[in-house]
């Protein structure tokens, strides 16, 4: 039977949904769960199709979105990295009330490239789906090692995603195209504009998947959100500097 795996910890008052980015799933959060479950309820998910969340095929953005707000608390602040800021966004449009904040990390509304956009490449992308049928664990291991280039901890770092991956079974063919595809085609970036909730969003200056010029673009085109941008990290900041992300997590609540 298909099911969103789903797991419940933690005591805090305010209730925090956690999203994993591409080819990855929620054990990617265990370097900060810890600390961070003294403050919050945490909700560990992993998306449709990854981890242990079988059972699943390719999915519309609005599936998966679908999908886990059916199992979402009717309250919580939402928290997506990369592929999963793309969902946490998607639930804050489709059931803005129940979505106390919404918080992006090293995500972008738009992750494909456009005139006056800077983002991945679509040939990148699209690259990334052929080599999947031809040599899958290779191709998602390189995508894994780009979200730790140029970091101080880069090695550490891109193990810590590896060991994460390789915890469960890895997701379809089918799956990891089917994200990808999410990431080359979604653009949430006038949708979002109207957003009216807190909203903060969060980046590794070094980050080369969401580009630090798209900060001061959105700062723009959203005045209503908040962002951060973390000097020495790239895309997973919250590997690489767990202390500094769960302190900017924490201003949501006080």
């Amino acid at each position: 039977m298909k099911d969103i795996w789903w797991q419940t910890k933690g005591e805090g008052k305010s209730h925090l949904v956690l999203l994993h980015g591409w080819g990855l799933n929620a054990e990617v959060w265990d370097c900060i769960t810890p600390e961070l479950s003294s403050h919050f309820t945490l909700h560990l998910v992993d998306l449709p199709g990854f981890g242990r969340s079988t059972g699943f095929g390719a999915l519309s953005l609005e599936e998966m979105t679908r999908l886990v707000l059916a199992k979402a608390p009717e309250k919580a602040i939402w928290l997506g990295w990369s592929l999963g800021g793309l969902v946490a966004s998607q639930a804050a449009l489709t059931a803005p009330d129940r979505v106390q904040a919404l918080v992006t990390v090293a995500s972008s509304p738009c992750f494909t490239a456009h005139d006056n956009w800077p983002g991945i490449k679509p040939d990148v992308l699209s690259g990334f789906q052929r080599q999947l049928s031809e040599d899958f664990q290779r191709t998602v291991e390189r995508f894994l090692a780009l979200q730790t280039l140029g970091t101080e901890s880069a090695r550490q770092d891109a193990r810590r995603l590896k060991s994460a991956v390789l915890a469960l079974p890895m997701p379809s063919v089918e799956v990891l195209n089917g994200g990808l595809e999410i990431l080359k085609t979604a653009d949430l970036r006038e949708a979002l504009s109207g957003l009216t909730l807190p909203f903060l969003r969060l980046y590794g200056h070094l980050d080369g998947l969401v580009p630090r010029r798209v900060v001061p673009l959105l700062d723009e085109l959203w005045p209503q959100s908040r962002s951060i941008v973390f000097p020495k990290a790239a895309h997973a900041p919250f590997i690489s500097h767990s202390s500094l992300f769960v302190n900017s997590l924490l201003t949501l609540t006080s």
